[in-house]
């Protein structure tokens, strides 16, 4: 049997459309693109949707949704005063399974989510309501991972390639998105919704304009610049291209349509539909490392890959480092940097899990996201807070893998920074996107170093 992908669509995650589409003209345009989709997907004669979701964000690898029926009651935690929204969907609990097999073929991490209660995001939501209603298409959704670079997006995208091709399925590929994230802090009149930022809007008109030429690919690699210049530096534009780009094979020829382009609160969303027909276009050169196979590398869009030789083990501005010692109770793992003195990486007492002081310091290499902030001189240098501050982060979610937990298992998090004036607004914007997720308590300390170059170290509590 040999599958394919008959069609790809990119929708908004916002409620307003499936709510309250009356309330703004806008709205009400969204609202009868989705419709317009729902038709052509059917008429596509269909048998799968897939939903790759960038309101429902990962730490450590992807998850998968296999709950056959997952059914509940969904409240969007920014605009709970437009209502709420009952959900009951049926998910392709196979496909979901195989999927996730496939990535794991491909060494990349994932797993699947099959339990009762487990909340379905607002993006994939809103997709499933607007374009299969009557639930007549098995569905699959896919988290985002917060740090999943090209490589491993586009691996994410063969493994599913592979199980669409050999289980012999006629997929559609569902991307839910923002174009621009930058939303009213404040609630607004409908009436007054526009895009909030002109240069949001001129990003997002050039990103349209492309998708609708079909020029699915080049969207993929114009995000390089457009996350340097708007704040989609999460999940936003780039990454779900890449995962729809891969999707299509990193064409560049599809046959686009933009059904519609209106503000939500601030943010662009838009419906957009690529047909697989070919325009007849030349096609371009795929210019990134075509990966068939993941292996934990996150350079891809950097440039210049580091060696160890350029970051050697034991760095002449800091101590050397140490195996961590094992012991009754100790939880070491080789994807977490090696301690700086002979202390494990966590100790478990009981039902609790307690970390030793985690930095940003990279497993193997020992560079620095973002950079030191001193250099091997000891003087000041210029240092990425937020890069740091993720780095802590994905130290700390491969740490409590490695020790059967996971990051909403944490209940509390001292942090410690050496320059809280200038760090301290760039860590609580990381902390917010990640950590904050999960609500556990907060204390957060000024210090006057850390033992190695960086800027940033937590100390965590967590359950088991």
């Amino acid at each position: 049997m040999n599958g394919s992908l008959v069609g790809s669509y990119v929708v908004p995650v916002h409620p307003h459309p499936l709510l309250v589409p009356e309330q703004n003209e806008g709205w009400s345009r969204l609202r009868a693109a989705f419709d317009e989709a729902r038709d052509a997907i059917k008429e596509s004669d269909a048998d799968l949707l897939i939903i790759y979701s960038t309101t429902w964000p990962s730490i450590i690898g992807h998850q998968i949704q296999a709950d056959p029926n997952p059914q509940w009651t969904l409240v969007d935690q920014d605009f709970h005063d437009l209502g709420s929204m009952d959900y009951s969907f049926n998910i392709d609990a196979d496909f979901a399974e195989a999927w996730n097999e496939a990535n794991h073929n491909r060494g990349l991490q994932s797993r699947t989510v099959a339990y009762h209660g487990f909340p379905i995001d607002v993006g994939s939501v809103v997709a499933l309501k607007l374009l299969n209603p009557d639930n007549k298409i098995p569905a699959v959704i896919v988290s985002s991972n917060v740090y999943a670079n090209r490589s491993e997006t586009t691996v994410l995208a063969k493994a599913c390639l592979d199980v669409i091709q050999k289980t012999g399925r006629k997929a559609v590929a569902v991307t839910a998105m923002s174009m621009s994230n930058r939303m009213f802090t404040e609630f607004i009149d409908p009436s007054d919704d526009r895009i909030h930022s002109l240069k949001d809007d001129e990003w997002n008109r050039k990103v349209l304009e492309f998708l609708e030429e079909g020029r699915l690919e080049d969207v993929a690699q114009l995000s390089r610049t457009i996350h340097q210049q708007i704040r989609v530096q999460k999940v936003v534009t780039f990454k779900p291209m890449w995962w729809l780009s891969a999707m299509n094979g990193n064409r560049n020829n599809l046959t686009g349509r933009v059904l519609a382009y209106e503000a939500l609160h601030g943010a662009g969303g838009a419906v957009v539909q690529l047909d697989p027909t070919s325009t007849g276009m030349g096609d371009k050169e795929y210019d990134e490392d075509d990966v068939e196979y993941y292996r934990g590398e996150r350079n891809v869009l950097d440039g210049e890959e580091t060696t160890e030789a350029d970051d050697p083990l034991t760095p002449s501005s800091g101590p050397a480092l140490w195996e961590p010692p094992e012991s009754k109770g100790a939880v070491n793992s080789k994807a977490a940097p090696k301690p700086v003195g002979m202390y494990p990486h966590a100790r478990q007492v009981g039902d609790l899990l307690y970390l030793s002081g985690v930095g940003p310091r990279q497993p193997g290499t020992n560079s620095i996201p973002g950079g030191p902030i001193r250099d091997e001189d000891g003087n000041p240098v210029e240092y990425d807070i937020k890069a740091q501050t993720r780095a802590v982060v994905e130290n700390i979610a491969r740490i409590l893998e490695e020790a059967g937990s996971s990051m909403d298992k944490i209940v509390d998090v001292t942090s410690f920074l050496v320059d809280m004036d200038r760090d301290f607004a760039g860590y609580n914007e990381v902390w917010a996107a990640t950590l904050g997720h999960y609500g556990p308590t907060r204390t957060t300390l000024a210090i006057r170093a850390l033992p190695t170059p960086i800027a940033v170290e937590m100390k965590v509590i967590a359950k088991i």
